[in-house]
């Protein structure tokens, strides 16, 4: 205790003195003249419309504009004279046709980008309850400059015009959400897909459209019940069966999904409600490789030689109930209140089982003691294509990792008629999330620190990257594998430890509240045809904790630690044994031991906490304190016989960000810790301008220019810090290259990334329904952040934790300066890039073709961002693929639907769990994915409205792929999920 407290005061004082170093770009304003046309006509504008906004395409069906939070549509102001004859097609009779499903989907997007001044693309149900795709995030990855990356088989990591998830904004109905995941970026596996009426991507800014990002802001609309002409009941169920069978004994290749929906309104039409349930059991099955890298340098002289491998197979079922209400009610023309709430409990299990081989890594002619050998090398084109190594021993691992999580958030609007002409918005709303996470990891080897029997494993490289392995072991004998450490691997900071397993028990709580309110109204005969003013005031406070244990055999010790007497290895339970031995036959390997982790963990091992300074400093509080004020003008007007749409205003955006947290280290053998907290207050000015003007019929020219912010991730905001002090680097030199103080963590004083934006899109309808668009977009990125930022500071305050010799030599060495890496505001940079978009009913080309359509759409990104460290060399920004693509072909008539997809992107940085599941950056192989659907609905008779559908995905059995330093050989993940086939029913009363 004695030199606890001197050195918890000397790191909290370091903590404050190097976050004021900390380097600060300063933000760039934007600075942009804004050309009013002259000579506008006054617009007609209907009596008694209230705020018809024509900004806001946010919810075509909506009733009252200045009820939701967000731009709303123009559907509240007469038809312009390009809507009517793209509403409806009609027969030669004259009368309506009704398009339903796909078709009905796709004219219902096409209204609403139409009908927006925004820059927006749109997927609209084709019937309640019933997102064209599984998910949300399948059907926003077909629209233009979107696309998704799979995680676990399933679309999940939205990149929007080459930006990442941590560049947008998700919200539901107009407000801002918070994640079950870990940092901003929401996981669209939260939302049942059967809950929403319309998912808009905003790919422009308005100033009343608060939290957008500077990628784009996703919006999740629910359907209103006053909007239903109908009462509606409707169920659906759904089977789905893995093209691969379960990998796991465990594990199961068979899910479901159901859902029902309710819709009806009371009292004189003036009081509606909606009500979903929906019940999701989802399968996926993953056949997974994975490299440690390469060694050598890929020449005849010295081929790239794997270093390492862990071939696993991977079971997963995700289950998740939700429920979502909706309560409206309307008693007069001046008084509209909505009430939204939605819950949904997630819970993910995954079941992983396989084999760790070191390899090349640890040749013992590179100096490591008890290394492998290699022999039988054959090469080709610079690569080792075969090689039998000895000396191996791997780690047998049988993991379960478990994820629950539970969602809820609750919203209330109300819009208030204090003339004819003001109307006054409240908004109050509130989202929360809990999620904690079960990551279990059991080991077996032949011996502890490689004491067993040692193993020769034959390597050759398949065609596709991966490697098979042929073992002279048999990994199924319990006689030779116990539960152990096989490697050697186990420190808890201070000391080596028996590391048979490890559990890590994460938490995060995530919560934002909100409070909004606006006045809009107005203007009479004037070409500025309305106006609107509020305030957003929003806090949002994430919590992560982590946990973490060793698990060592039964048996004694302390700690686990080897030194206090730890049982080094301990037979297997045969009550742990699954009966079934798992094949890892897809690379080569017959069997290995297939052991049930949870028996180990609740029956066998025994635990000891994680004390590292590394899982102590993980601990942290973000909190955020948003005041916006906001104010634009609406136009609405002709420019000479020219109808011309559009809005300018601006935001002011204060922030008040702090975070608290502790920073760690080790001071002669002992961990300490010390409490930090920091915060920081900041101001952001967000202009914006939209135009849009119908140059010919139907044929539309949008214009927006705009400053946006997105903050960075919370993880970057945490203030804790870990101190190292190397004891081994005392007195050796350089002293650049030989520090004895180090310190790693996140910067609370991080500022958002900042965009100048100029957005451009040429839209033309076509009057038998469909459209073809053209859309440029330039960004002008600053405050870019750097993850991998450091700078020198002063460590002289930790002098006196060192031994009075070692002092001597830390200054004579000039030691006392070390390395801080913390994130910081150093980049700059552009991103451009062009979209195109092609609605086409063929029966626009001829009637002989009705039914039949097609949705194609095309993107071209490129970014040049550096950083401030290394200002020559451009950065791949993750997600973000030069190349994307993707169509759609459909037929529907007289019942009959069938619809086939392929999407495309080019390479792209993904993000991948590295090393203890903290993400990491490589790059993704170029993929194409082609998804099919067949279906039929009854016309009449006693089984009209039921309908019978059948889907697969993913019919080309793409493999996810990543690979290391811009060489596609260089394999590193390699994860076949195989097809996904659905078989539903869905009845609507």
């Amino acid at each position: 205790m004695s030199n606890f407290a001197p050195c918890r005061a000397r790191a909290t004082t370091g903590v404050s003195a190097h976050s004021r170093l900390a380097l600060r770009v300063s933000a760039t304003a934007l600075a942009a003249a804004l050309i009013l046309p002259g000579h506008a006509a006054f617009a007609q504008v209907a009596p008694g419309v209230p705020n018809a906004n024509s900004t806001a395409p946010a919810q075509v069906d909506a009733v009252t504009t200045a009820a939701e939070p967000t731009p709303q549509p123009a559907d509240a102001v007469p038809a312009a004279p390009q809507d009517a004859a793209a509403v409806s097609a009609e027969s030669d009779g004259g009368a309506d046709i009704v398009v339903t499903g796909i078709r009905a989907g796709l004219e219902s997007s096409a209204k609403i980008k139409r009908q927006s001044v925004l820059i927006v693309d749109s997927i609209s149900a084709e019937d309640v309850g019933k997102l064209p795709d599984v998910s949300i995030a399948d059907s926003l990855a077909r629209l233009p400059g979107v696309t998704a990356q799979r995680l676990e088989g399933r679309d999940q990591r939205l990149s929007i015009r080459g930006l990442g998830p941590d560049f947008s904004t998700t919200l539901l109905n107009g407000r801002e959400q918070v994640t079950t995941g870990d940092n901003r970026g929401v996981e669209f596996d939260q939302y049942p897909s059967e809950f929403f009426k319309n998912v808009n991507v905003y790919k422009s800014a308005d100033a009343s459209l608060i939290a957008a990002g500077i990628a784009g802001t996703v919006d999740l609309r629910m359907l209103r019940p006053l909007d239903q002409p109908n009462r509606i009941v409707a169920i659906s169920a759904r089977g789905q069966m893995n093209g691969i069978d379960k990998l796991n004994p465990d594990g199961t290749r068979y899910g479901y999904r159901a859902s029902a929906t309710y819709v009806d309104k009371f009292a004189d039409d003036t009081l509606g409600i909606a009500i979903g349930v929906s019940a999701t059991q989802t399968p996926s099955q993953n056949e997974r490789y994975n490299a440690w890298g390469y060694s050598g340098t890929g020449t005849a002289a010295d081929p790239f030689l794997v270093n390492g491998a862990k071939p696993y197979v991977q079971s997963n079922e995700l289950k998740r109930y939700g429920g979502v209400a909706t309560i409206e009610w309307q008693p007069s023309d001046s008084f509209h209140s909505t009430f939204d709430a939605l819950y949904s409990h997630f819970q993910e299990t995954q079941i992983l089982r396989g084999i760790e081989f070191p390899l090349a890594g640890q040749l013992a002619s590179a100096g490591t003691v008890g290394g492998t050998t290699v022999s039988g090398v054959t090469s080709s084109d610079g690569f080792v294509t075969d090689a039998t190594f000895g000396n191996v021993f791997g780690v047998q691992r049988n993991d379960y990792n478990q994820r629950k999580a539970d969602n809820y958030s609750f919203g209330w609007n109300n819009d208030l008629k204090l003339t004819d002409t003001i109307h006054l918005n409240v908004d109050a709303s509130w989202s929360h999330a809990d999620r904690t996470d079960f990551l279990l990891e059991t080991n077996t080897g032949t011996g502890f620190a490689k004491s067993g029997a040692a193993d020769t494993v034959t390597v050759k490289q398949n065609g596709n990257g991966t490697y098979t392995f042929s073992p002279t072991l048999d990994y199924t004998d319990t006689s030779v594998f116990k539960l152990t450490d096989p490697q050697g691997w186990g420190n808890n900071g201070t000391q080596q430890v028996v590391q048979t397993g490890f559990l890590n028990r994460p938490s995060f709580k995530d919560d934002l509240k909100s409070l909004r309110a606006s006045l809009n109204g107005e203007f009479s005969n004037s070409v500025v045809k309305g106006w609107e003013a509020g305030g957003n005031y929003s806090q949002r406070k994430k919590t992560s904790a982590y946990t973490s244990y060793f698990l060592c055999p039964p048996g004694g010790g302390v700690g686990c630690t080897v030194a206090s007497g730890s049982p080094l290895s301990s037979d297997v339970p045969s009550e742990a044994l699954l009966g079934t031995n798992v094949a890892l036959d897809y690379l080569g390997i017959p069997q290995m031991l297939t052991l049930d982790p949870l028996y180990l963990y609740n029956n066998t091992l025994q635990s000891a906490f994680d004390g590292r300074p590394s899982a102590l400093v993980r601990d942290n509080v973000v909190l955020e304190k948003v005041w916006t004020g906001y104010a634009k003008v609406t136009i609405d007007g002709l420019v000479g016989d020219k109808p011309l749409k559009g809005s300018i205003g601006a935001q002011v955006v204060h922030s008040d960000q702090s975070s608290t947290g502790q920073i760690a280290s080790v001071v002669g053998g002992a961990v300490t810790i010390a409490p930090v907290k920091e915060s920081v207050k900041y101001t952001n000015f967000l202009p914006s301008a939209t135009m849009s003007v119908e140059l010919i019929p139907l044929g539309f020219v949008k214009v927006g220019a705009s400053q946006t912010m997105i903050r960075p991730r919370l993880d970057q905001e945490r203030v804790t810090q870990d101190v190292a002090i190397n004891l081994t680097n005392i007195g050796q030199t350089p002293a650049g290259l030989f520090p004895v103080f180090t310190s790693t963590g996140g910067n609370v004083n991080l500022k958002p990334y900042q965009s100048t934006n100029i957005d451009l899109s040429f839209e033309k309808y076509f009057s038998g329904g469909g459209y073809v668009a053209l859309s440029s977009y330039f960004k002008h990125l600053t405050d870019f952040v750097d993850p991998n930022n450091s700078l020198p500071y002063d460590f002289s305050a930790l002098l006196p934790s060192l031994t009075a010799a070692q002092q001597a030599q830390v200054i004579a060495a000039g030691q006392t300066i070390g390395n801080v890496s913390l994130p910081d505001n150093t980049g700059r940079g552009e991103v451009l890039g062009v979209e195109a978009t092609l609605s086409l009913p063929f029966k626009a080309i001829t009637s002989a073709l009705d039914g039949f359509g097609m949705f194609a759409s095309g993107n071209y990104t490129q970014s040049t961002i550096k950083y401030g460290s290394n200002p020559t060399e451009a950065i791949t920004l993750p997600g973000l693929s030069k190349y994307t693509a993707s169509g759609t072909i459909y037929f529907e008539k007289w019942g009959f639907q069938a619809r086939a997809n392929y999407r495309y992107r080019s390479s792209f940085l993904a993000e991948v769990a590295g090393l203890s599941a903290n993400p990491t950056y490589r790059t993704a192989k170029a993929e194409a994915i082609l998804d099919a659907q067949i279906g039929y609905e009854f016309q009449s008779g006693p089984l009209r409205n039921f309908a019978i559908l059948a889907q697969a995905k993913n019919l080309t059995d793409r493999p996810f792929v990543t690979y290391q330093n811009d060489d596609p050989r260089q394999v590193i993940d390699y994860q076949r999920y195989g097809r996904d086939y659905y078989v539903g029913i869905t009845y609507k009363f």
